[in-house]
């Protein structure tokens, strides 16, 4: 299936070659799996989006498999039923890049865009592929709010825009001003490890969006409601 960005010409190419231990495990995986997406997954979502999600990478048996972030494991579960139940999505949610799921003022990004051992990048692939976050976030000029879904996340985020990390801090449901006037809310990564272990709760998680929620309202007009609809 045809995968088009939502940002054209700020992707990597099909073949990226920046990361050598990336471009191994994509072509281990392809010789696997040669049925699945099984290259950089691009951004997901609307490009007139007024809230960003910067994700962590791909993982195995969801986006890598599926060409879409967050689609086909357990933190996509979590992610996309709380995008539905504050109205950011339209239509199921179904596991599948064919379901027909489309993102009404979000987007996804990726701090890392192709599968990386053990869900695990390392300093020099962040590096190396923060230059596409980069031109993602300032190719969205409508977004005000980001939600970074955890600490790469995070620091992936401030350093796009400049920032020095000490100046900003990665705690839980903390909220930062970003140089150019957007703020950036942190959460843990929706991942099945923190939900098992409650660090995150969904309770926990609907927070974060309430606060994005009340963020847009102070700086972009009004907005219909900060709980979910």
């Amino acid at each position: 299936m045809e995968i088009v960005s939502p940002l054209p010409g700020t992707e990597p190419p099909h073949d990226c070659p920046r990361c050598p231990r990336l471009v191994a495990l994509r072509a281990a995986c392809r010789a696997e799996h040669p049925g699945w997406w099984n290259a950089p997954v691009p951004a997901f979502g609307d490009p007139a989006a007024w809230l960003a999600i910067v994700g962590l990478a791909p993982g195995k048996q969801g986006a890598n498999r599926t060409g879409r972030p967050f689609t086909g494991d357990y933190a996509g579960d979590l992610l996309f039923a709380t995008l539905a139940a504050f109205g950011l999505s339209q239509g199921r949610y179904d596991s599948r890049i064919d379901d027909g799921l489309t993102l009404d003022g979000a987007i996804i990004c990726n701090s890392v865009k192709c599968l990386p051992p053990q869900n695990k990048p390392i300093p020099a692939e962040i590096a190396a592929c923060r230059p596409f976050l980069e031109r993602q976030l300032a190719a969205l000029s409508e977004v005000r709010v980001m939600i970074a879904l955890g600490r790469i996340a995070h620091d992936a985020a401030v350093r796009s825009f400049g920032g020095r990390l000490a100046d900003y801090r990665f705690a839980h449901g903390a909220v930062h001003a970003l140089p150019d006037g957007r703020h950036l809310v942190d959460s843990y990564h929706c991942s099945r490890y923190n939900t098992n272990t409650g660090r995150l709760t969904p309770a926990m998680f609907a927070d974060v969006f309430r606060t994005a929620l009340v963020l847009t309202d102070q700086t972009s007009g009004p907005n219909s409601s900060t709980s979910p609809r």
